[in-house]
Parts: structure tokens; sequence; C-alpha cells
């Protein structure tokens, strides 16, 4: 299968994306590998392809086609969506902006693209403090994870940040009873989460980062051992880039169920069919792209 998709993707001049929480022999055969921000910019600077297989979730392919608008997205599990970015809808941006008319609306990247085209900038896990530091106005909305929210509040008390209630069900179940049972067992190892994670178990821990910021981290810290507070597939890069250090789950491991569905044969199916494509309307497509552009500008 592997070197059928290989063949494939040089005669459709396709390019393989894929999420750090994919499997690991997705992440082996993809042509780049990332999280949220380094997916979008890669999709924005892709020249010579035609065909993008986004190995990931909906939300995800939605921006590779919104910042690539002129090429052909491919979801190879349609069904592979994101509960956290179900939690907003436009309705609810329209609500929010009604209410706080002078307020900015800064939605996090994992939103609907139609959540988007309401959005005056959007940001990632990366970069969410930067944008709302940036953004030239007091009162932020920011939509949809209340701890990520959370975590830019913390970090920019001259703003107020008038927070979403959506959450990432993976991230939500680490508790500070795993953070202090790692204390206790493993003294010597760092401990570090990401921003979805609870504010007690941020509060707990030795660095809130981005996926991309636990990869640098990663490779700059002097300790030896690492537990790690995000979805597990992000442990075979971690390993993979890391090779004389050790890296444990914070916890039992944490699993995105949407995004292990992407394997082989769905990557070779989506080659071949070309199918699922991303299809969005050239309306959300031009807004969407505003506050997608914005965000890329502010970092």
């Amino acid at each position: 299968m592997i070197k059928l998709i290989q063949r494939l993707k040089e005669e459709k001049k396709a390019v393989i994306l894929a999420h750090n929480y994919q499997q690991p022999e997705i992440q082996d055969l993809a042509d780049f590998v990332g999280d949220s921000l380094e997916l979008a910019r890669e999709a924005s600077q892709l020249k010579e392809c035609r065909l993008i297989v986004f190995c990931g979730v909906r939300f995800m392919a939605e921006t590779a086609k919104i910042l690539s608008p002129g090429k052909r997205v491919v979801l190879p599990v349609n069904e592979a969506g994101c509960p956290l970015a179900d939690m907003v809808t436009p309705a609810d941006v329209l609500q929010m902006k009604k209410k706080y008319p002078g307020a900015v609306v800064v939605s996090y990247v994992n939103t609907s693209a139609e959540v988007k085209a309401l959005s005056d900038v959007c940001c990632t896990s990366a970069n969410a403090v930067s944008v709302v530091e940036k953004v030239p106005a007091k009162q932020i909305i920011f939509l949809p994870d209340r701890n990520l929210g959370w975590y830019v509040q913390q970090r920019l008390p001259e703003k107020k940040i008038l927070l979403g209630n959506g959450y990432c069900f993976v991230h939500e179940r680490f508790t500070v009873l795993e953070v202090k049972t790692v204390r206790e067992k493993m003294p010597e190892a760092e401990i570090v989460v990401h921003p979805e994670c609870k504010p007690e178990v941020q509060k707990l821990a030795d660095g809130v980062y981005s996926t991309s910021g636990m990869l640098r981290r990663a490779r700059e810290s002097p300790a030896r051992k690492m537990v790690i507070g995000t979805e597990v597939g992000l442990l075979h890069r971690l390993k993979k880039e890391n090779p004389g250090k050790e890296f444990y789950c914070l916890g039992t491991a944490k699993i995105c169920p949407n995004m292990k569905k992407t394997d082989l044969k769905s990557v070779l199916e989506a080659l071949s069919k070309e199918e699922p494509e991303i299809r969005l309307s050239e309306e959300v497509i031009s807004l969407a792209r505003a506050a997608l552009e914005r965000m890329l500008l502010f970092v």
C-alpha cells in the first residue's frame, strides 16, 4: 500500500499533510507533519501540487482548502470530525457579537469554515497569545475553547477575554491526580501539558505548550525524561526526533478516535478516487481566508 500511495502521489502531483496526532505509519508516510499552525502555513505556501491529501480532521482540511482554494483537497475519512469544533456554531458567533458589539472575535482554528468566516482573526494553540496581544482591542470574544482562553487570559491580564464554553474531550481527561502521581514516582521528569488541558492541570505542569512547542522543548530541555500531557500520537514523533530521551504519557494514554480513523487504506482510496473532497462556497472561503491570513500576519 505504501508503494502504491507513493506512486499515485507522484502521478497525481499530490502532497500528503498529516497532523502530529495521526497514526505512526501515516506520519512516516506524509510529506509534512505538524501542528495546526505549521500545517496552515504549509497549505498556504504549496505551489507545485494539484492535490492535497489531508490526514487529520475536517476543520484542518477545510483550512487547507481555504488557504489553497485552487487546489483539490481531500479528507481520507469523511467522518473524521472534531467535537471541539462542533461546540461553536455560526449562530453562537452572531449572538456573542450582538451581545458585545465592540469586541473582536478571535476564533481558534479548531472551528468550522463558517465560524471562521464570521471571525475577525483566527489563532492556534501555538500563537493564541501572540494573536490576542496584537489585536487592537481590549475586549476579545475567544471561541470556543475555554481552557485555551484561560491560558491566554493569564498571560494578557490587560485584555478582557470573553470565553466560549467549548473544550477538547481528550485534553479534559488529564487530571491533577495524574500530575501529582508523576511527581511522586518520577521526580526527575519534566511535565509538559497542552493549553487545552484544564487550568488546574496547567498550573501544576512545568510548562504549557502546543504540540510544536512540546517538540521544541524536548530538543532544548536538559531533562532526560519527559511526561507529555497531550494526545498520545505526539509521542511517536518525540521519540523519533529525540532517540536519547525517554517520553511517557501523563497518566493513561489519551486517544482522539477521530485522529486515528485515517489509515493507509483510506489514504490510498482518497488518492485513487480524489474523494471525499472538501467543498466550500466562494463566499465562505473568501471571508474565512481573511481571518486566517490575519492570523498568519500576526505571527
